[in-house]
Formats: C-alpha cells, structure tokens, sequence
C-alpha cells in the first residue's frame, strides 16, 4: 500500500495555514476517541509549526529576543470526536495582532468535517520576568503579513 506524505500548507488567498495530525492510541480514551485535553496539544503544535513557517522557532526567540509566548486565552467548541487513526488537519489563522497579544482563530478537521474551532489568545512576555513585551519587530513584520 502506497502512502501519500502529507505536508504543512499555507494558502496565501486565504492565509491559513494547515499543519496535519493523525489521531495516535495515545490520544484517545478507552472508546478510541480523542480525549479532550489531547485537541490543546493538537492546536499547540499547529501554532508552532505555523511559526517555524514564518521562520522563526520558540528556542530562537527566546536566545535572539528574550520574548516567549505564553497562551492566555482559549475558547473551544467541540462538534464531533476524532477517532484513533484519524487524519485531521489543524488550521492556524491569525485573527488579530496587537503590539503584545494575538488572537488565533485555529479550527480541527476530518476531511471536510469541522471537529473543533477554537479561538486562542497568545502574549509575548520577556523570558527572564514574564511581563508582557513587544512582539519582536521582524516576527511582527511576517505577522502583518498574514493578517
């Protein structure tokens, strides 16, 4: 049996960006659904894989920058389960850039079933007090760019 790879994607008329996950043993509860806590996990990994997209990684911004982003917010609505050996694929949209915070609007799908839409305010904190700090100026520019 042949296996298509699935890779990253970012649509630039619709400046979403896509990252795929599929659904292990160990995200799922007795029944094999997808246990709640593990979508968060999901979403994070999305996040950080859109911002390797931009460039940049979370060990980078920290040495180079001093900044770290810590989530916040967040506001899930759960539709349906993902199942053991699900391929999902977990949308990064950015909905809204401020000088410190933004605000990701990320949605879980199955095919074209939605599974999850969540809504996840981010802060950029500096990394040796954690109060809140500019987002660096050249991960902004890139931000901007998506908005």
């Amino acid at each position: 049996m042949s296996r298509i790879a699935i890779k990253p994607t970012l649509q630039p008329e619709l400046f979403v960006y896509s990252f795929p996950v599929r659904v292990y043993f160990e995200n799922t509860d007795a029944g094999g659904v997808v246990y709640h806590a593990e979508y968060l996990k999901f979403l994070e990994r999305a996040r950080t894989e859109w911002l390797r997209h931009l460039g940049f990684d979370h060990q980078a911004l920290q040495r180079e920058h001093r900044s770290l982003f810590v989530v916040t917010a967040a506001t899930i609505d759960f539709s349906k389960p993902a199942r053991l050996d699900d391929n999902l694929a977990v949308s990064v949209r950015l909905e809204s850039l401020g000088k410190v915070r933004c605000v990701f609007a990320q949605e879980i799908r199955r095919d074209d079933e939605v599974l999850v839409k969540a809504a996840i305010t981010v802060a950029c904190v500096a990394g040796d007090n954690f109060k809140p700090a500019e987002i660096p100026a050249a991960l902004r520019k890139k931000m901007e760019a998506a908005l």
